[in-house]
C-alpha cells in the first residue's frame, strides 16, 4: 500500500526544511545515555512482552525487529479502546490510542531495561509532547504502557532517572499509562520499513533509526529483522 497522504504531506514539508538546511541535517540523533539503574532480573519467564509508543509505529517497530533477543516486534494501537483500534479513526487524534508496538522478547537475552534504553535513546526523542519528526498528534505521543507492577517501577525509575541526567535539552514527555490492551495493527502496516525501503517517509525519519541502533548498540543489534509476515 501506499504512504497515507497525511504522512506523505508531513513528510514532503520536512524533507524540504532539511534540503534548504543541508542534507547532513537529516538524520536523526542518537542520545548517548546511561543503563538503567532499576532493571528487572533476567531469569524469568521464558518469554515476556512489552508495550511502547514513541510516534509513528513504522519506525519503532523497525528498531525492535534489529535488537538481539526480541522475537517479535507487532505495529499495534494501544491506550484506547478495542472498538477504535483502526488506522484511520486512530489518525483523528481523538480515540486516546498511541501507535505502539508490542515487543516479544527472551529476558535471559535482553532485559526490560535495556529495551528501554534503546527505546529512549534511539528509537524516538523522548522530549517531543505529543509529536515525532514530521507526525503531531496525541496519537504520537511517547507512552510506555506496562505489563505489570514491575515493569512500571523500571519505567518510572528508568524516566526519573534520565531527567536527572542532563543529557536532554528538556525534561522527558514520556507518560506511563495502565495497559488496557493491545490491538495489532493492519497488516499493510506490518514490517513496513522492510517493504518499502526506498519511501520517502521512510528514509527521511525511520531508516536513520535503524542506522542509530547499529552504531550506538552494536552488541545489541543484529543485522536481520525478525518479521511480522
Amino acid at each position: 500500500m501506499n504512504i497515507p497522504f497525511r504522512k506523505l504531506c508531513a513528510t514532503l514539508a520536512a524533507a524540504s526544511g532539511l534540503l534548504g538546511a543541508g542534507a547532513s541535517q537529516a538524520a536523526e540523533s542518537a542520545f548517548i545515555i546511561p543503563p538503567p539503574a532499576v532493571d528487572q532480573a533476567n531469569d524469568a519467564a521464558p518469554q515476556e512482552k512489552a508495550v511502547i509508543a514513541g510516534g509513528c509505529f513504522w519506525g519503532v517497530q523497525a528498531v525492535f525487529q534489529h535488537v538481539k533477543g526480541v522475537t517479535s516486534a507487532v505495529s499495534g494501537y494501544a491506550g484506547g479502546k478495542e472498538n477504535t483500534a483502526n488506522y484511520d479513526t486512530v489518525s483523528s487524534g481523538r480515540t486516546g490510542h498511541a501507535e505502539a508496538v508490542e515487543i516479544t522478547y527472551d529476558p535471559k537475552q535482553v532485559s526490560y531495561g535495556q529495551l528501554l534504553q534503546i527505546y529512549f535513546s534511539v528509537a524516538h526523542d523522548p522530549t517531543q509532547l505529543n509529536r515525532q519528526g514530521p507526525d503531531s498528534g496525541t496519537q504520537y505521543r511517547s507512552t510506555v504502557f506496562p505489563a505489570n507492577d514491575g515493569q512500571r517501577k523500571v519505567a518510572e525509575a528508568y524516566i526519573a532517572q534520565l531527567n536527572q541526567t542532563g543529557v536532554y535539552a528538556k525534561a522527558l514527555a514520556t507518560t506511563v499509562e495502565p495497559l488496557q490492551g493491545f490491538y495489532p495493527a493492519e497488516g499493510y502496516h506490518q514490517d513496513y520499513l522492510v517493504r518499502h525501503p526506498y519511501s520517502m517517509y521512510i528514509m527521511v525519519n525511520d531508516i536513520p533509526k535503524v542506522e542509530n541502533l547499529a552504531k550506538t548498540f552494536p552488541d545489541r543489534y543484529r543485522d536481520k529483522p525478525v518479521l511480522v509476515n
